[in-house]
């Protein structure tokens, strides 16, 4: 199966109808993350195949969770080369999304991507999560934060529950999530302002994997001593 018929047909099995020019932007995406990939160290996963399903697909993945359609102002943390933002974006053309990453180098190339796709409301940020998050600029800014940075919950918590607004949400792309990791991450998501409303796990398409999701709603504003200073919350998760 080519690369176009498979971005097609799981995209499908998703409900998304995508439309040639939208093809067109993926492909350019890819062709950009490989040559890139040559001189810098975006991805370890470049076949064809493996892009599209591994993080084409898996990034869209989230529409099994929750009607994008229903956000304005998304985040993606930890970003890295752009998975789940771009591909969101080229998708949900509508939303104001912000990269946040705190490699600059991968940021330069996500500002080429932008550029290359002709992508409008869509800003790069370069910083750690701990530092943005206190900028008045950024903190309960946004109706929906994303991740599929590696870290444990109760960190990657403290990293984004501060940029999203009341009633907004988080939601965590986890490869796996042991009920463990969920009720320790709980008595610090409460801390920051949220709560725990779903665990879900999905079926990634034209795959033999499953992507687990963990949904948080900010209930009530965070407290201003979060997110703690920079490198704190990795080393000493609340």
């Amino acid at each position: 199966m080519d690369k176009e018929n498979l971005l097609v047909k799981g995209l499908s099995e998703l409900g998304l109808t995508i439309t040639e020019e939208q093809i067109e932007k993926f492909d350019k995406y890819y062709e950009m993350l490989i040559e890139t990939n040559k001189v810098m160290n975006l991805t370890s996963i470049t076949e064809y195949d493996e892009v599209i399903i591994k993080h084409f697909i898996d990034s869209l993945l989230v529409v099994n969770i929750f009607d994008i359609n229903q956000s304005k102002k998304m985040i993606d943390v930890g970003t890295g080369a752009g998975f789940p933002g771009i591909p969101i974006k080229i998708m949900f053309p509508h939303l104001q999304i912000t990269l946040l990453d705190s490699l600059n180098k991968r940021l330069k190339f996500l500002f080429n991507v932008i550029d290359e796709l002709g992508l409008e409301s869509i800003e790069t940020v370069h910083g750690r999560a701990e530092d943005i998050a206190r900028k008045e600029e950024f903190r309960e800014q946004y109706d929906l934060c994303v991740s599929r940075a590696v870290a444990n919950l109760s960190t990657l918590s403290e990293y984004c529950i501060p940029f999203i607004a009341k009633n907004g949400k988080f939601i965590s792309y986890k490869s796996s999530i042991s009920s463990e990791e969920i009720q320790n991450a709980k008595s610090a998501i409460k801390i920051l302002g949220g709560t725990v409303v779903e665990e879900k796990t999905v079926h990634l398409p034209c795959s033999d994997m499953d992507r687990t999701f963990v949904v948080v709603n900010k209930t009530n504003n965070t407290g201003k001593k979060y997110p703690r200073k920079a490198g704190t919350p990795s080393k000493e998760p609340l």
